[in-house]
């Protein structure tokens, strides 16, 4: 099937029957996160994966109680960091280098500006900015799940304060912002599976500005 396929066959899967996804697929998804592009490379988020029940149990009530966190295979957390510091940018430039054999000092300028626009930000940006990157792979991971016919349900429904202290997520520098619980619907309890996908027509959502 092509992408676009798999994006019709997709959809928020409202129940799921708590079936385990084999180990290929789920490495497939995190795969497709881990690849996604980022600002600068920065890849400023990480993804926790839960598949442990009590805690999805413990998870389920902060995330309003809907009953995919715990009848899922597994719950994808995309947490991103908190802030940007010179210390966090030094360290992905000097992998980055060293991954690709150059020597230190080849990217300074670019690190020195990206370094001298972010310090000059709020912190708030800082973590707003962050978030958005882990979007993309958040974005990217559904679409791979849909490819390997694995439901998901994208989730901003939860409280990002009690997640975060939960799972002592502020002491490793991050911030809960999107959930991803990936299984399989229930074919006897999803309402939605067999309603008509619906979206802004091609001719409302494509826009051609005039000067």
């Amino acid at each position: 099937m092509s992408l676009l396929d798999n994006l019709h066959w997709r959809y928020a899967t409202k129940k799921m029957n708590g079936e385990t996804i084999p180990e290929e697929k789920l490495n497939y998804i995190l795969e497709a996160a881990r690849l996604a592009p980022s600002s600068s490379g920065l890849q400023p988020y990480r993804v926790l994966v839960i598949s442990d029940p009590e805690l999805k149990e413990k998870i389920k009530p902060i995330a309003m109680g809907q009953s995919q966190i715990t009848d899922a295979s597994h719950l994808l957390i995309f947490a991103a960091w908190d802030n940007y510091t010179e210390n966090k940018i030094d360290s992905v430039f000097k992998k980055t280098l060293n991954q690709r054999g150059l020597p230190s000092n080849t990217m300074d300028d670019y690190r020195n500006n990206l370094w001298g626009m972010y310090s000059q930000k709020s912190e708030e940006w800082h973590a707003h900015h962050a978030a958005k990157q882990a979007y993309i792979a958040f974005g990217l991971a559904i679409a791979a799940a849909a490819e390997q016919k694995v439901d998901a349900t994208p989730m901003e429904g939860f409280d990002p304060e009690a997640l975060d202290e939960l799972l002592d997520l502020k002491d490793k520098g991050l911030k809960s912002v999107l959930l991803l619980p990936l299984g399989y619907w229930d074919e006897n309890k999803d309402w939605l599976v067999n309603m008509k996908k619906v979206r802004t027509s091609k001719e409302e959502f494509f826009m051609e500005p005039s000067f």
